[in-house]
């Protein structure tokens, strides 16, 4: 029987630009600062929560909607551990921005981050609720979730149009080459040293400015960059122990806590979604 504790993953190779999370109790799940390549939403469907994002801190409460730009650092945990749960979806931001701009939405092919944090909006919150039901659904049509996720996130995306959401600079010049290098070198081994010599400030002060520009310090973007490595060869399929060797873990124990600690899910758990996927669809052919 399977432990209505767990988080669950759901995934379709039919729908690559979305991936959807269920968890029943928050408490059992707590999460670092960090952050995803992809744009990201949430709804928290029972109990309540503390929403870090970037410099700000909210209360989100069941019935409200968190949003979350790529590579904005963010963390949602329980309050004095009292039950809560939530629900989370994960969509490829080309995709996104594809749909924005094809609906006169972005001016440019590139995508620009929404000023909105938290929607409070009984509307949307229940369209996005259905549309989890209708993806978590396994008697449901392709055509069917594929239409309900494009339609629900192009008026969403037509709601936080008005006004049109400022642009947001993203860091330029040196800090950016530095975030480049870790992005390309993420599983090897980076000192302090190199960064300083290629960037040309102290380690303190790369410290304290990266972390301004990008909201983490050098080490923790490297290690949010490894992990997000080893969830791509887990989605694969990989066992552990090669996601942990592929990521630039030294070994399989420091990837497996890391990896709890910034998923809220382990390594375990996270393949196996992509295992029964593959089953299902060898099983449906």
């Amino acid at each position: 029987m399977t432990d209505p504790r767990k988080p669950i993953f759901w995934r379709d190779a039919r729908m690559p630009h979305v991936e959807l999370r269920k968890v029943a109790d928050g408490r059992e799940v707590c999460y670092a600062l960090h952050t995803h390549r992809h744009w990201s939403m949430g709804a928290i469907t029972a109990g309540e929560s503390t929403f870090l994002y970037r410099n700000d801190q909210y209360h989100v409460r069941e019935g409200a909607l968190v949003l979350m730009n790529p590579e904005w650092p963010h963390a949602c945990n329980p309050i004095d551990n009292q039950p809560w749960a939530y629900l989370m979806l994960y969509v490829d931001t080309g995709w996104l921005t594809r749909l924005r701009c094809e609906a006169g939405l972005l001016p440019t092919g590139d995508w620009q981050d929404l000023d909105t944090a938290v929607i409070t909006d009984p509307g949307q919150y229940q369209g996005y609720c259905a549309v989890a039901d209708c993806l978590l659904d396994p008697g449901r049509d392709l055509l069917e979730k594929q239409s309900r996720v494009a339609e629900y996130l192009l008026d969403l995306m037509q709601s936080l149009s008005e006004p049109p959401a400022q642009a947001i600079q993203r860091p330029s010049g040196t800090l950016a080459a530095v975030a480049d290098h870790l992005d390309q070198h993420c599983t090897a081994e980076v000192s302090l040293d190199d960064l300083c010599a290629m960037s040309g400030y102290s380690p303190g002060h790369l410290v304290r400015a990266f972390r301004k520009a990008y909201g983490l310090t050098p080490h923790a973007y490297l290690i949010n960059r490894r992990i997000q490595h080893g969830q791509n060869d887990l989605k694969r399929g990989a066992s552990i122990a090669e996601a942990a060797l592929n990521a630039g873990f030294a070994d399989q124990a420091h990837f497996q806590r890391t990896f709890k600690r910034l998923v809220a899910a382990t390594p375990n758990q996270y393949r196996q979604a992509s295992v029964q996927q593959q089953e299902n669809a060898t099983a449906g052919k």
